[in-house]
């Protein structure tokens, strides 16, 4: 069985900051030194007291690179890194090296190809082509627009055997070729920052997604949305595998539609999924088992695979819930709701549940009827009247990083009110949380439901339960790493 490389890629304005960042790589196999991009070229000063392997390549326009002189100098470049030692050189499909490949005898020779649209549908024909070249290394870069394209890629590796093969698929929902190479065939998977589309900071991949450690036999989990990018799941279950010394990763999982996204983790072997908008209520149809809170709300968010199906579960409603109980529970409450969207019904459901006075304030009066009815609650106005409510709720993205100036009310619908419970978490100090502490109200972070309900995902899936600070360090750290300036809650 293999073990994971990692590729990180320099591309740098000078070769000054190209050498160093060249020789601080942190933690990568070998480097690859973006030529194409300095402006002050020096291919001896590139290559030269270098402390680790590298690919050097010289992006042309035409193939998505920086690189603008003629071909004649770039083929001199690149034949001149190869004469200096370098380990490899990545040439283009379609640059016509043919007597350069000849006389290496494809030795130290990766050959590309890019498309950063689509997933070509003579992808298979293409690939055929550039293994009839004689390099080393086949490298195939192109846009993934669905979990199709994926699978076609991993079904691509599969099919390779023993030649040595980079597959990659650009963009977020090609982000499993990068996390799982050794499920794709690759020899090794590409780090950097965002140089290519989809790419990860090798910190991220090391780290986070403890990319080395993963064999064929790791079990994949992920989180399952579009958007998807911005989730804290991975950073906390992944936190969770680690402290626990499980042989598991999760991933972020983007689809262009729920039969699409079912057919890329089946094929892919997944065992276990978070699921996010706008899948929570179209994957109900292809689950067997749906527990009750699910089957209230209309809607799931967790998955696991259990014999030959898929089953089902709610953790958004306990979730929620959570913080509301260890401050005295929800019965009795005159409890307002902002939004009538899907976390609106699962926040709804749970506070019917404990035994609150529910009211959904929307501006879309007919879906807040919808949730209205569902809950046996009513239609309240929005903004709602100050002092009319106990407990406010906020489902909406308002107040999302990087509109952290917006809020879902007014200041003056907080006045005379007791708690206020944001659903957003990035920034942890939404301004709608801080108006509610300068009116008086206690105050409950989105940050808090997302941990609980974390939780209770992980413990379903492995059978224990890590702390709520495991959690909730993971997420703030991962945070911090994003530069969002999120404040902790």
């Amino acid at each position: 069985m293999g073990t994971v490389k990692i590729c990180l890629t320099v591309a740098e304005s000078s070769m000054s900051e190209l050498r160093t960042n060249r020789d601080s790589n942190h933690g990568a196999d070998l480097v690859e030194l973006r030529l194409d991009t300095v402006r002050d070229l020096d291919v001896d000063g590139a290559l030269s007291d270098r402390k680790y392997p590298v690919i050097v390549t010289c992006r042309p326009t035409w193939e998505g690179g920086k690189f603008e002189g003629s071909e004649e100098e770039r083929h001199a470049i690149l034949r001149k890194a190869l004469q200096l030692g370098a380990e490899w050189v990545d040439l283009e499909w379609k640059g016509e090296f043919n007597q350069l490949i000849t006389e290496r005898q494809g030795r130290n020779i990766v050959l590309s190809m890019h498309d950063f649209k689509e997933t070509p549908v003579d992808l298979e024909e293409r690939y055929s082509a550039m293994r009839h070249c004689g390099t080393q290394v086949v490298k195939v870069a192109v846009a993934c627009n669905s979990g199709s394209d994926v699978v076609r890629l991993l079904r691509l590796g599969r099919a390779t055997g023993p030649d040595q093969v980079v597959l990659v698929g650009m963009g977020q929902i090609g982000s499993p070729t990068r996390l799982l190479p050794l499920h794709f065939g690759s020899c090794w998977t590409y780090a950097g920052e965002g140089v290519a589309p989809g790419q990860l900071p090798l910190k991220a991949m090391v780290e986070e997604f403890r990319c080395r450690e993963v064999t064929n036999s790791t079990k994949v989990y992920g989180v399952a949305g579009a958007p998807i990018a911005h989730s804290l799941s991975p950073a906390m279950h992944n936190r969770g595998f680690e402290f626990f010394g499980r042989d598991a990763v999760y991933l972020p999982f983007e689809a262009a539609g729920v039969a699409d996204l079912m057919e890329l983790v089946q094929e892919l072997g997944v065992v276990g999924l978070s699921v996010t908008a706008p899948f929570k209520q179209a994957i109900l149809p292809y689950l067997g088992d749906i527990d009750v809170v699910g089957e209230g709300v209309g809607a799931v968010n967790t998955l696991k695979v259990v014999g030959d199906r898929w089953n089902g579960i709610n953790t958004d409603v306990p979730g929620f819930l959570a913080p509301l109980e260890v401050r005295g529970g929800v019965r009795g409450l005159r409890a307002s709701v902002l939004g009538a969207g899907g976390s609106a019904r699962a926040v709804a459901f749970g506070l019917a549940r404990g035994g609150a006075e529910v009211t959904i304030c929307s501006r879309q009066e007919s879906r807040a009827k919808t949730v209205a009815e569902l809950v046996g609650g009513r239609i309240g106005r929005l903004p709602p009247e100050p002092a009319s409510w106990d407990l406010l709720v906020n489902t909406t993205p308002v107040g999302t990083y990087p509109n952290v100036e917006e809020s879902p009310v007014d200041a003056g619908s907080l006045v005379g009110g007791k708690t206020v419970y944001d659903l957003v978490y990035n920034p942890g100090r939404t301004r709608f949380i801080r108006e509610a502490v300068d009116a008086g109200c206690e105050v409950i972070s989105g940050l808090e439901m997302l941990v609980a309900q974390a939780l209770r995902q992980f413990e379903w899936w492995c059978g224990v339960s890590p702390t709520v600070d495991l959690f909730r360090k993971a997420a703030l750290e991962a945070l911090a790493s994003r530069s969002t300036g999120s404040q902790e809650p």
